[in-house]
């Protein structure tokens, strides 16, 4: 009897140190949960029995428990390396197209090339669908879908309007080249540029060449000559617009706005038409040539440049077009007994009868812990407490593999007993 209430003892010493050693080997695994081994005692008893001659029958493992404390939190400078300070898990489908949905508390994740937000694994991680304003629009599992970032936002809106204010300095002097050319410096006096946009959204320069013509005691003239890149542009077939000024250095008169001929630009057959219009508060001063506004109503359309991830889980992508977008509200479960989860390997875990049916929300309600962007939770592996509930088990293995050999000798005393 006492042979086999040890080799107990052994098995149940040899489960702990393996538990033991699958928590030490994964002291540097992300969201690695630690597991306990907890024993019981076997007793064997009848009705008939004395309570007071009762001896045990050795020990029993009642079950490894998952330990779900909390692991240490890590700044990272990923904005999409998430971290639940409390409750709850995130959710990832291993398979987009399958309905099978794992939970993990690993917050790693990336943007795969297809633009999905994954982890390690390529699991992708689930989010609420959400409105504009990112109120969430569908809530529960099967609702949930994979986060994808968009590549851009907006459509593209080809230039129709330009403005520009700017002053134009009076003690500039006549050019002497008398022929503007625009690859002469010495035909004009300044030039500036402006960004307009064709219709399928893409940048152009307009260039305006300014040419003072007549500089006199009442007044003075200038010449104004614009391109879109190679592109000379006209207005009823002159290719100039005028500008006069009195001697107080006031537009006079004001000036209007110039509707340019259809042009076309290389790479493009769409023709393009749009207006430019001088400010009223365009002057001729003894400063220097300086453009005091500018603007144009043309739009590209807009590439994603960023990522955030607020405390509630909010995705919102931000675009070059000066665009931000919400996405998705990240998805976060919850269980009634998280102990009863099976373990799957890769800091998975699937839902089980013990466990019960995931709980689904957004950080912060409904049991869950409040999301953190930039962050990365580590195991909860204590080494130190590892390391010694390791000496422990080893030492509770030695004293059970002595009882065992001493149950041996007893054994190998009474079969030499000779009559």
């Amino acid at each position: 009897m006492s042979f086999y209430t040890s080799l107990s003892g052994l098995q149940a010493s040899q489960t702990e140190m393996s538990t033991i050693a699958h928590n030490l080997a994964n002291v540097g695994t992300n969201g690695f949960k630690k597991s306990r081994t907890e024993f019981a005692d076997v007793i064997a008893s009848s009705v008939s029995l004395s309570p007071t001659q009762m001896v045990g029958s050795g020990t029993v493992v009642k079950g490894n428990i998952q330990q779900f404390g909390q692991g240490n939190l890590i700044q990272s400078a990923n904005t999409l390396d998430l971290a639940i300070s409390g409750d709850g898990f995130f959710a990832v489908k291993p398979d987009m197209d399958s309905s099978k949905v794992n939970f993990t508390r690993n917050g790693g994740f990336q943007v795969d090339a297809d633009r999905y937000v994954v982890d390690a694994q390529g699991a992708h991680l689930q989010v609420f669908p959400v409105d504009g304003s990112g109120a969430v629009v569908a809530t529960g599992i099967d609702s949930a879908t994979s986060l994808r970032l968009p590549a851009t936002s907006g459509k593209a809106q080809a230039t129709t309007a330009v403005t520009m204010s700017a002053n134009l300095n009076a003690n500039s002097a006549v050019p002497a080249t008398t022929t503007f050319d625009r690859f002469d410096p010495t035909s004009y006096n300044q030039s500036t540029q402006t960004t307009v946009y064709n219709s399928d959204g893409n940048p152009q320069t307009l260039t305006n060449y300014f040419r003072r013509d007549t500089a006199t005691a009442n007044g003075s003239q200038w010449s104004v000559f614009s391109f879109v890149g190679d592109k000379q542009l006209t207005a009823g077939g002159t290719d100039t617009i005028t500008l006069k000024f009195d001697p107080t250095g006031a537009a006079n008169p004001t000036p209007g706005t110039v509707s340019f001929d259809p042009f076309t630009t290389a790479g493009s057959t769409t023709a393009q038409q749009f207006s430019f219009t001088f400010g009223p508060d365009t002057t001729q001063t003894a400063q220097p040539f300086n453009v005091g506004a500018r603007g144009q109503d043309g739009k590209a359309v807009g590439q994603i440049q960023g990522v955030t991830v607020d405390q509630k889980g909010v995705v919102k992508a931000s675009f070059s077009n000066g665009d931000t977008q919400a996405i998705g509200q990240v998805t976060l479960a919850n269980f009634a007994n998280p102990t009863g989860l099976r373990q799957l390997g890769n800091s998975y875990w699937s839902p089980t009868g013990i466990s019960g049916d995931a709980k689904l929300g957004a950080a912060g309600s409904g049991g869950n812990g409040n999301l953190m962007s930039g962050t990365i939770e580590r195991s909860n592996v204590d080494i130190t407490e590892e390391l010694v509930d390791l000496i422990a088990a080893q030492r509770d293995f030695q004293a059970n593999a002595k009882a065992l050999d001493t149950a041996s000798q007893i054994s190998q005393t009474i079969f030499n007993i000779r009559s």
